[in-house]
């Protein structure tokens, strides 16, 4: 592995000044700025938000999550060199592209570092939005076993797999658990339908039954701008997640936007598109690495089946994969970005020092204490 190219695997214990437990998720950890530091920063810098908003530094580390559990690789490594980087730098290009067709703005605001975020406080809407524009993985799976019906949207018959599907399909799931809603199981990614979403607007966070439209739309738009550009380099854009939230604009007025990341490879499938043509399906996003841990190991069942979780954690502890591996997995991902960005990935020997340096230095976010 090239020095110039350090993998961040440990993000969640820089001295950023907080009052609050650092979050730290499977990929990116979450800083809480104190509500001075908020307030000053809004002004200094003038970002477009609320003078009162609540504002973050979100990290992302070059870990590597597949089947809910981190993967290592030969030599100690945890993870991959410029994932992070790749990531932050596909969601921005996706994120400006947005902004600039008009469509909704995002939860960052800042990007003082390629592998740091300072991000605003939304209130989330609790789904996963999936949209999906080929019959492929899970969904393939139960057509192929005879299920029709797709969070209550009818399937037609005689479908192919990895088949461009008539139209695009949002098909939604819980973020996170939500009780005592008819209809709708009380457990975390369960599929809902139009109808469970409406019903119960508010107890996924919508402000008003007219939202749901909005982030319909914002959807649909989104994705398509998406798979527009992805075309122009001849990749094509098979399905992805998108999630939104609600934040209060300089004017006090409460907005609809986009969370998280969006058309990563980590949050999409994306296919080669010669590859396609030629009857051959090559990922050019993490389902490529999926696939692989598939094959990997000779009873992929634990990947698979939930009720073998003791079982999935202990394989993914006690093996570290082979370091072909991780250089595959960083070349589709950095690969990716480079197309897509057009530009070479900043890359960093020492991508810790470089964080502390630029959020002491430009943001005077440091504890020095």
């Amino acid at each position: 592995m090239s020095k110039a190219y350090a993998v961040l695997s440990i993000n969640d214990d820089l001295p950023i000044r907080t009052d609050r437990p650092v979050h730290s998720g499977k990929v990116r950890s979450v800083y809480w700025l104190t509500k001075e530091d908020s307030a000053r920063l809004i002004t200094e810098r003038g970002y477009d938000v609320d003078a009162n908003a609540e504002l973050a530094i979100m990290v992302i580390s070059d870990r590597l999550s597949a089947f809910e559990c981190l993967w290592h690789f030969e030599g100690d490594v945890r993870g991959i060199p410029g994932k992070g980087a790749a990531l932050n730098a596909v969601s921005n290009h996706w994120f400006k592209l947005f902004k600039e067709k008009g469509l909704a703005d995002s939860h960052i605001v800042d990007v003082p570092h390629p592998l740091v975020w300072i991000v605003q406080k939304a209130r989330p809407i609790m789904i996963e939005a999936i949209c999906r524009q080929y019959i492929t993985g899970s969904m393939w799976r139960s057509y192929a076993k005879g299920e029709r019906e797709f969070c209550g949207i009818a399937m037609p018959e005689g479908l192919g797999k990895d088949q461009k599907l008539p139209e695009l399909l949002i098909t939604p799931s819980t973020k996170g658990i939500l009780k005592g809603l008819p209809g709708v199981p009380e457990q975390d990614d369960v599929n809902i339908t139009r109808k469970n979403i409406s019903d119960n607007f508010t107890a996924f966070n919508f402000n008003r039954e007219e939202d749901i439209a909005q982030y319909e739309k914002l959807l649909a738009e989104g994705f398509n701008v998406i798979s527009d550009a992805l075309a122009e380099i001849d990749q094509i854009f098979v399905d992805t997640k998108f999630e939104f939230g609600y934040v209060t604009d300089k004017s006090g007025q409460q907005k609809l936007i986009y969370m998280d990341e969006v058309g990563t490879p980590d949050s999409s499938r994306i296919w080669d598109g010669p590859e396609y043509r030629a009857g051959k399906i090559v990922e050019n996003s993490k389902e490529g690495f999926r696939q692989l841990l598939l094959s990997h190991f000779p009873d992929p069942d634990i990947l698979l089946n939930k009720d073998r979780m003791d079982e999935r954690y202990a394989l993914a502890c006690d093996n570290a994969l082979p370091a072909e591996v991780m250089n595959q997995v960083s070349d589709t991902y950095v690969g990716l970005a480079e197309k897509i960005i057009g530009e070479k990935l900043p890359r960093s020997e020492n991508p810790k020092a470089e964080i502390i340096d630029v959020l002491d230095r430009e943001l005077g976010l440091i504890d020095k204490s």
